[in-house]
């Protein structure tokens, strides 16, 4: 119902002179790989539903600014047409939207493990400005991690680049995959 939903905004959004689409709420040009509700189908986005409103703002003013960069630009070229007054709009609507739906569990529970010995929870389950990364796309997260220690994404602090450095590509999978799996409690901010 969604996708349906989806298609015929993106049917009736108006074109202006130049044929840049026209929508009537900022966050409906975020849809276009989030999802209109945040809870993207394709791994390479992330699911923006539910998440810590001050961390999605932070994001689009860290590409705003060109601290954060991703693949092929995408995300500049979508948060240089917001206003100003757009973000708090955009943030709004992902933040209050129902978490998405987790992946299948793996097997066995070697991520559980990895998350607690790497106390990933201390920031990553209560911090305001920390994403919530339970019910993400595991293929994504194992991206962000791999950037992470690769250093092409900044790095907010030495314990994420500890924990980053200490494991190895199958454990980051893992991790990823038991995340992935994990249900995202609404933010309740």
């Amino acid at each position: 119902m969604r996708a349906c939903s989806l298609a015929l905004m993106l049917m009736a959004a108006p074109v202006t002179a130049d044929g840049v689409l026209d929508y009537e709420n900022a966050y409906e040009a975020c849809a276009l790989c989030h999802g209109l509700f945040g809870d993207s189908r394709r791994a390479k986005f992330p699911k923006l539903a539910g998440q810590d409103p001050v961390y999605l703002e932070a994001q689009i003013l860290a590409f705003l600014s060109g601290q954060r960069r991703n693949d092929g630009g995408q995300m500049v070229a979508v948060v240089t047409e917001l206003d100003a007054a757009d973000i708090p709009v955009v943030v709004d609507w992902f933040a209050t939207q129902d978490p998405p739906t987790p992946a299948p569990p793996p097997q066995g529970e070697e991520g559980a493990l990895l998350y607690i010995l790497g106390e990933c929870g201390s920031c990553h389950d209560s911090r305001t400005g920390v994403p919530l990364l339970t019910a993400q796309h595991p293929a994504y997260l194992a991206k962000q991690m791999r950037d992470f220690r690769a250093g092409l994404r900044p790095v907010s602090t030495r314990a994420k680049t500890a924990a980053m450095m200490a494991l190895s590509e199958a454990e980051i999978d893992t991790l990823a995959a038991w995340l992935g799996a994990q249900p995202r409690e609404p933010h309740d901010g």
